[in-house]
């Protein structure tokens, strides 16, 4: 199943209001859009404390993302992009 990277906005949210965001993303996989497995998020946030989000899913299509987000609302996705590969420090022996 093709892996997606998702840059999603969540503008200036509190620990709290992420943690109920997070628990409502999880329901819409399980209820709405079980197809896609939530591999990961690196979270960070600036200075105002805007929350930007690095997400890696599993899903069959680009729509699929799209769907759950809208779904999901309070955000805007910035990029998504499909994964082509992947490689690590160990990829490149000295």
């Amino acid at each position: 199943m093709p892996r997606y990277l998702i840059q999603r906005n969540f503008g200036e949210r509190g620990d709290d209001e992420m943690g109920e965001i997070g628990r409502d993303s999880k329901r819409i996989i399980a209820e709405h859009t079980p197809e896609i497995v939530w591999e990961i998020s690196h979270v960070v946030a600036d200075d105002d404390g805007n929350i930007t989000t690095f997400c890696i899913y599993q899903a069959p299509d680009e729509n699929t993302i799209l769907e759950h987000a809208s779904l999901l609302g309070r955000h805007r996705i910035d990029n998504l992009y499909e994964i082509g590969g992947q490689v690590s420090p160990a990829d490149f022996p000295a």
